[in-house]
């Protein structure tokens, strides 16, 4: 369980404002949202992820059994290294997404809060007679984000600074990218995700800020420091890379091509696991069901549509169904973005129209998934019986 808020010193810097639903119980800004997304990019700004699930899973099995159960090669993964998975489920639809780092000693994972007591539960169910030991460490560790370097406070139990580095920007080992764009807006999310002892976040904070406001302090000498940045800034740049979220892009019926996430957290040269037969069914002879898309959002209304307002489009005047946006944002370069799952036969010329709180916002939308994806292997069709 992570800790109460006033345990929290990000919640006490000048300005800050505490997200809702997702992201409650961390800062969604501190005053000036794209301002803080410049702060990210260009100045090496620092991320509150305290409301992240942090678990730990010892033993000499931990390894090889985590990659049985999950979409990823974990058994090479070396210390220090980072991996992308995915627990599925026997239908092949997306149940849990790990950011995974080992130390050499033990496993590590980095989960959406909503996911750490399941997950837990479910690793324990799975343990039956392997050597490994799954603990909720929550109220120990908290997580910092950045796209710079990793804060200095990393935690090393093991010896080895538990810093997850994000594969996203580029494919990873036995990986497949369906985006063809030849530029990966991906390739400029250089994220990363450092684990920190609890009672160290009032000396990354101050680290951060010392000497001046929030946003971009100023150290020593006169010395820039990265300064702190919110949710809401970190949501409009990981939108723009096209990067997957669990609690945002997944619902009851994802599966991972839908999302591009065979980029990162499918390996699709390695063992039995489960889930397995829907993934190589659809990336090998058929297409899935739905698509990720860009959406650029006309501005107008100063209206951004919440997740799960309806997109839809007309055909000869009649409306018909599109999808949903998953997640928007104000980028300080693109404006007003989305992303959003859309059926698979939607026209990717398609003008597209989202309703929020009685307003249309008109969106124009940028491929991410086309919708001739999956259908990899080249099976010849046989002829009819009788030709």
């Amino acid at each position: 369980m992570v800790p109460a808020l006033h345990d929290d010193p990000f919640a006490h810097l000048p300005g800050a404002v505490l997200g809702t639903d997702l992201d409650a119980g961390v800062p969604a800004h501190y005053g000036n949202p794209l301002g803080e997304q410049r702060a990210l990019v260009e100045r090496g700004a620092i991320v509150d992820l305290g409301h992240r699930s942090v678990i730990s899973v010892a033993g000499e099995d931990r390894l090889g059994w985590l990659d049985s159960v999950s979409s990823q090669r974990l058994t090479g993964l070396g210390p220090g290294e980072s991996a992308d998975a995915l627990l599925l489920s026997p239908s092949g639809r997306i149940e849990h997404a790990l950011r995974v780092i080992d130390d050499g000693e033990t496993l590590w994972i980095i989960v959406e809060h909503d996911e750490g007591e399941p997950l837990l539960a479910w690793l324990e169910s799975m343990r039956f007679m392997m050597r490994v030991e799954p603990r909720e460490r929550s109220a120990e560790f908290a997580v910092i984000g950045s796209l710079s370097e990793p804060v200095a406070q990393a935690a090393a139990p093991g010896g080895v600074p538990l810093v997850w580095r994000d594969p996203w920007p580029a494919v990873a080992a036995g990986g497949y990218q369906y985006a063809s764009e030849p530029e990966h807006p991906g390739a400029e999310w250089t994220w990363s995700e450092t684990i920190v002892a609890r009672a160290d976040l009032g000396a990354v904070v101050q680290a951060a800020t010392v000497g001046g406001g929030a946003l971009s302090g100023r150290g020593p000498g006169g010395t820039t420091r990265g300064g702190v940045a919110g949710m809401l800034a970190v949501e409009a740049l990981r939108i723009a890379a096209w990067r997957p979220r669990f609690d945002t892009e997944v619902d009851e019926r994802s599966v991972p091509h839908e999302l591009d996430w065979l980029r990162t957290a499918v390996h699709l040269e390695k063992g039995c696991y489960r889930g397995q037969e829907t993934v190589a069914k659809v990336h090998n002879l058929g297409h899935p069901p739905r698509r990720l898309v860009m959406l650029h959002l006309d501005g107008s209304e100063a209206v951004l549509p919440r997740h799960g307002a309806e997109v839809w489009y007309e055909v000869d005047g009649e409306r018909r169904a599109a999808g949903m946006v998953t997640a928007s944002g104000i980028h300080y370069e693109l404006g007003p973005i989305a992303l959003g799952l859309l059926k698979r036969t939607v026209p990717t010329e398609a003008q597209l129209n989202v309703d929020e709180a009685d307003v249309v916002v008109a969106a124009a939308q940028e491929v991410i998934v086309p919708p001739d994806a999956g259908s990899v292997a080249d099976v010849p069709r046989l002829p009819r019986l009788g030709r």
